[in-house]
């Protein structure tokens, strides 16, 4: 080093600065995109050629004290050549979750979009942020352009929208927007003096609402929680209910959140029934369709989301069912009057300066709670390019005919029980072993039947051979969710879950 310093010293017009030479970058580029390549060799090989392949591992498994040894994750002083990189990169790919393998049925995200992966590397490596048109232009337009389709969609005229980092963020930027509206003098003056307010959800909705409203200082006792039917939807007669106690308790309402495609059961809420109560009452309607939302793009099966053009806001993730890349969020409101902005600009003088050349109207980071922000409608619309509307209906169709035909093999099948059918692509069902074929029903037999789930579940992880959620919920023991999206997904995928689950419990 002390060497490579007496050159650059001696070169012409060298400057030399609290010990630091200033003249040229000290990146080896040249080395650096070396790099780059290598490591887009790796991927295009352990995790794009790979992604259809049946044949790999969903995940290797290995306890944590075991992976903290492998990956070696211990930052020291001096950095380690890139072959040592290269083969933390492979690492880092061998022991993580495939989620775009055809088995990957853990979560409500799934699959690889090769769009929205490419996409992506573009947008890493510029490296942008959006909140100005001189710093992005290319993404704002895009992010506009996504928002006004995805609007007409939803079936408003008109209407606003930002993109954020997920589902959650969107429940909680519609909360504040409501409660914005409902008395905009919080904006200055804070809680104090302010009615004790109460919003009103599902007892299936997203928990996302009682953490928007611990967050916004609302507090998760002033979340009414609505009873649901059997299948997990809203009851709109409770919901007015609950409404009319509020208002004798003298409390002052402003929000139903209403969802349309529950996490566990994927139950659509009676949107037309509720707006009738949001509009007696005056109350926003907020339509937490993060899952669901995606149903709109079939002409099929959008009437599960029938009357959302009622709502006031909406949240809508295609980083799910359409596979966009997580993460991929919108937040789309039907006020086109600035609301969104009135609520949430600071008006930095720095960022948001109203004597620019251009049309500062396309400067619209001020309607968002980030200032730095990423481009994730890019994804979404590069897919949407590629694929066309009739390409993102196709996905949606086929992954609910896919769930449809997995519930009428789990109905063949001894040993399989169904908890409900489904109306979206969660399928939730009972596997029972042999050996509890016979037994009366009765607490031991549920007792003996919750511990199942779990067993099967850790077989298959440590197996690799698939990856399937499970839960209790609302008083049923442990069942399995099987929740269809990719469209990587066939119908050998289908019977192999079944003969899996099968195969790994039979000793059970």
């Amino acid at each position: 080093v002390g060497v490579c310093k007496q050159e650059m010293l001696q070169k012409k017009n060298a400057v030399l600065v609290d010990g630091v030479i200033l003249n040229g970058p000290i990146m080896d580029s040249k080395a650096g995109e070396k790099f780059v390549e290598e490591a887009c060799k790796i991927i295009m090989e352990e995790v794009v050629q790979k992604a259809d392949n049946v044949t790999e591992k969903v995940c290797e498994w290995q306890a944590p004290e075991k992976l903290k040894q492998i990956l070696d994750l211990e930052m020291r002083d001096t950095g380690e050549c890139h072959q040592k990189i290269l083969q933390l990169c492979r690492d880092v790919i061998k022991y993580s979750v495939k989620t775009n393998h055809p088995r990957f049925f853990n979560q409500l995200y799934a699959g690889i979009d090769y769009y929205s992966l490419v996409a992506r590397f573009i947008t890493e490596a510029l490296n942008p942020s959006v909140y100005t048109y001189e710093v992005s232009p290319v993404f704002l337009l895009v992010e506009e352009a996504v928002i006004k389709k995805m609007i007409e969609f939803i079936g408003w005229e008109e209407g606003d929208g930002i993109f954020n980092p997920g589902g959650s963020i969107s429940n909680m930027y519609a909360m504040n927007l409501a409660r914005y509206r409902f008395c905009p003098e919080i904006k200055e003056k804070g809680l104090s003096g302010l009615p004790r307010l109460v919003l009103f959800a599902s007892e299936e909705c997203h928990y996302s609402m009682k953490k928007a409203a611990s967050f916004l200082g609302i507090g998760t006792e002033n979340v009414y929680f609505i009873k649901t039917d059997e299948r997990g939807k809203m009851i709109p007669e409770e919901l007015e209910k609950q409404v009319q106690r509020a208002r004798k308790e003298g409390s002052a309402p402003f929000l139903v959140c209403a969802t349309a495609g529950t996490t566990v059961l994927g139950a659509f809420d009676p949107l037309d029934k509720i707006a009738d109560i949001c509009e007696k009452h005056g109350l926003w309607l907020h339509v937490d369709a993060s899952w669901g939302g995606s149903a709109l793009i079939s002409r099929k099966h959008r009437r599960l989301l029938h009357g959302i053009h009622r709502a006031d806001s909406v949240a809508w993730n295609p980083h799910k069912m359409l596979l966009a890349g997580i993460q991929c969020c919108a937040l789309l409101v039907k006020d086109n009057s600035g609301l969104l902005k009135k609520c949430y600009s600071a008006e930095a003088a720095y960022l948001f300066q109203q004597d620019k050349f251009y049309d500062v109207s396309y400067d619209t980071g001020d309607k968002s709670i980030q200032c730095s922000r990423r481009p994730d409608a890019f994804k979404f619309w590069l897919m949407w390019k590629a694929l066309g509307t009739t390409g993102l209906e196709e996905r949606v169709n086929r992954a609910l005919a896919l769930a449809r035909y997995l519930v009428e093999e789990i109905k063949k099948r001894e040993g399989f029980q169904l908890l409900l059918e489904p109306e979206y692509a969660n399928v939730c069902f009972w596997y029972i072993p042999p050996s509890l074929r016979k037994m009366e029903d009765g607490p031991e037999f549920w007792q003996k039947l919750h511990q199942v789930a779990p067993i099967i579940k850790e077989r298959m992880m440590k197996k690799g051979s698939m990856m399937l959620g499970y839960q209790p919920h609302r008083g049923r023991v442990n069942f399995f969710r099987q929740v269809v999206i990719s469209p990587q997904v066939s119908r050998e995928d289908m019977d192999f879950l079944l003969d899996e689950i099968e195969l790994l419990a039979k000793d059970l």
